[in-house]
C-alpha cells in the first residue's frame, strides 16, 4: 500500500478502515478498525510525548500494518510534517536531518547502531517509540544512555498501535510500562493481561501476554506470550525469557523455539546461522540453566521474521518440526 493509498481510504467517507495483524503466531488477519478510535489514538500519544504542530515525524515502516498507518494519522489529525521513506533495515541511511519523532522495530534501531552516521542521527531523534517485538537487554543498556527521549511500546493491532509506553533512555529507565490515561489493566485466571482501554478499543480485551502488575494496579511488565511457553518434563520455561538470559552473552542472533516430545512433552530448540552455532552452544553452556538448554540446535540460512520486525514464531515451530 502506498501513502496515497492509504491517505485516499482515510478521506473517503467510511467510518473504517482494512488493517492486518502482523502475523508473528501465525497467518496475518485482516481487522477493519474505526476512524475516530484511530483519531483518539493519535492524539493520546501524542499529548503523552508532548508533540506539537509542525513537528517533523519519520513513516519507515509498512501501511499495510498498524503501526506504518497511525504515524500517518498522528500527523493528520496532529497537523506533524510527514516524512515518508521506503520501509528497509536501516531507516535513517541517506537523511540529512533526524525527525522530531520516529517509530521503529528493534531491527531498525539495531542496524542504525551499527553505522556511525546513522547511530548519529539515531541519538538526535527527539522521541523515539520502538515496538513490533521485544527490546534486547542489550540494546536497551545502550538505548539507556541516548540524551533523548527512548519508549518501548505495549500494544496490538487490536489497541491501534500502544496503550503503555516504558522509558528507555536516561534515569527514568525502567521495565515497567505506564499505561495512557483512560487505560485499566489486570491479569486473568492464567496470569494473561487484560486491558480496558474505551477510547481505542470498544470490548475489553484479553491477551495472550504473561505480565506482573505493579503494586500500584496500574504499571506493569511483560515476561512473555502464554503460547510461547514450553512444556519440558514438568517444567514451563518462557520463550523470552531464556532468549533474555542469553543474549547479553552473545553477538550473534539467534532464536529460541520448541518442539513436540516424546519423553518431556516438548524440547527447547535454537535456531541461528551456521556459523554460529558452536559459539552459541558454547554460551548456552555456561550461562542457561538445565532446563533452559536447548536439546537441538537448528542452522538456519536466514532466521524468520514477520514484515514488521517481529520474530516468526510459527514459523520458527515449524522449522524446528521439520
Amino acid at each position: 500500500m502506498t501513502l496515497k493509498d492509504f491517505t485516499d481510504e482515510w478521506q473517503n467517507n467510511e467510518p473504517t478502515v482494512l488493517v492486518h495483524t502482523s502475523g508473528s503466531t501465525g497467518k496475518p488477519k485482516p481487522l477493519r478498525v474505526e476512524k475516530l478510535r484511530m483519531e483518539a489514538s493519535a492524539r493520546i500519544t501524542c499529548a503523552f510525548l508532548g508533540l506539537k504542530r509542525g513537528d517533523t515525524a519519520l513513516l519507515c515502516m509498512p501501511l499495510d500494518y498498524i503501526a506504518g498507518k497511525m504515524m500517518v494519522v498522528r500527523s493528520l489529525v496532529c497537523g506533524l510534517r510527514l516524512t515518508a521513506i521506503e520501509p528497509s533495515g536501516h531507516p535513517l541511511r541517506g537523511l540529512k536531518e533526524a525527525p522530531v519523532f520516529a517509530a521503529m522495530v528493534p531491527l531498525q534501531v539495531y542496524n542504525s547502531m551499527q553505522v556511525e552516521e546513522e547511530r548519529a542521527l539515531l541519538k538526535q531523534i527527539k522521541h523515539l517509540i520502538i515496538g513490533g517485538g521485544a527490546v534486547s537487554s542489550e540494546l536497551a543498556a545502550e538505548l539507556k544512555h541516548f540524551p533523548n527521549a527512548v519508549w518501548s511500546t505495549y500494544g496490538m493491532t487490536e489497541t491501534l498501535s500502544h496503550i503503555a509506553l516504558r522509558r528507555l533512555s536516561g534515569e527514568d529507565a525502567t521495565d515497567w510500562y505506564e499505561p495512557f490515561e483512560g487505560v485499566k489493566v489486570s491479569l486473568d485466571e492464567a496470569g494473561c493481561l487484560v486491558i480496558d482501554a474505551p477510547a481505542v478499543c470498544a470490548k475489553t480485551l484479553v491477551t495472550n501476554d504473561i505480565a506482573e502488575i505493579a503494586t500500584d494496579g496500574c504499571h506493569f511488565r511483560i515476561r512473555g506470550r502464554r503460547d510461547n511457553v514450553i512444556c519440558s518434563g514438568g517444567i514451563k520455561l518462557q520463550i523470552e525469557e531464556i532468549e533474555a538470559h542469553l543474549q547479553p552473552f552473545v553477538n550473534s542472533q539467534f532464536m529460541i523455539t520448541k518442539r513436540p516430545d516424546a519423553r518431556l512433552g516438548e524440547t527447547v530448540v535454537l535456531l541461528a546461522a551456521p556459523k554460529d552455532i558452536e559459539t552459541l552452544r558454547t554460551a548456552c553452556k555456561e550461562h542457561l540453566t538445565k532446563y533452559e538448554m536447548p536439546r537441538m540446535f537448528i542452522a538456519v540460512d536466514q532466521l524468520p521474521y514477520t514484515e514488521t520486525g517481529k520474530p516468526a514464531r510459527a514459523e520458527a515451530f515449524r522449522i524446528a518440526q521439520q
